[in-house]
């Protein structure tokens, strides 16, 4: 099997990478890459005050569980692989 080839992406909403995830399969990609901004790296909620100014900069924001729902609709999972870089909050995003 070839390698895996995944674009590290994220910015925005969960919406837009979701929009920018699938162009990425379209194009060719065999995986996904998870890239969150620095609120979610720090385990905060887009409305909590240190992650004022933050929402979406460097990556993909993700504060809940529909967030997660969102970012990963109509992406054929049972085709391809992802990964996450997530640190910190790992085993919540994981239980999402």
């Amino acid at each position: 099997k070839p390698w895996t080839m995944r674009m590290f992406a994220g910015y925005g909403t969960a919406e837009d990478t979701n929009k920018r995830f699938k162009y990425l399969l379209k194009q060719g990609q065999t995986g996904l890459s998870t890239a969150f901004d620095m609120a979610t790296l720090y385990g905060y909620d887009t409305d909590h005050p240190l992650a004022a100014g933050e929402f979406g900069k460097c990556g993909v924001a993700v504060s809940s569980l529909a967030d997660m729902e969102v970012l990963f609709a109509d992406l054929p999972l049972d085709k391809i692989t992802t990964s996450m870089t997530i640190n910190s909050p790992a085993s919540v995003i994981w239980a999402m």
